[in-house]
């Protein structure tokens, strides 16, 4: 079998303050439906920062391997390329990474809760949220 790299040379990846090792790409935000689809690229070999999914997700692995750590750091999960998941809210916190090269997975977030992701610090308190707001501002701010 052929390793297929995805070609993302021509998407404008944007960052955000204090989320190292992730880059994002909105694609779309349908209100209506509760859904915002996202690319988003975890850097190889490195975990983000803390946090809790608290609204539904549904993932595709596009390149890569999508993994998933404990909060202390122990690697939980390795999702392959070409993997679709369905992860419901929880209250679980976790880290995600990329394995030997960038991961890139879409990211269908569905709900209509305010409150989509619960960002924690290493002692797992609470200090920042991000939701439909947010992901508005951060879409209508993309270059």
């Amino acid at each position: 079998m052929n390793e297929f790299t995805f070609d993302d040379s021509r998407i404008v990846w944007q960052t955000l303050d204090g989320f190292e090792y992730l880059h994002y790409r909105i694609l779309n935000i349908d209100p209506v439906h509760g859904v915002i689809d996202v690319l988003f690229k975890f850097a190889a070999g490195r975990q983000i920062v803390l946090h809790r999914h608290k609204v539904l997700n549904h993932t595709l692995v596009i390149q890569g391997e999508h993994r998933l750590y404990t909060p202390s750091g122990d690697l939980k999960e390795v999702r392959p390329q070409g993997s679709y998941t369905v992860s419901p809210a929880s209250d679980e916190p976790h880290r995600e990474g990329g394995g030997a090269i960038d991961a890139i997975v879409l990211f269908s977030i569905r709900g209509t809760d305010p409150v989509f992701y619960q960002i924690l610090d290493d002692e797992q308190q609470l200090i920042a949220e991000l939701g439909w707001q947010q992901f508005a501002d951060l879409y209508h701010a993309q270059i």
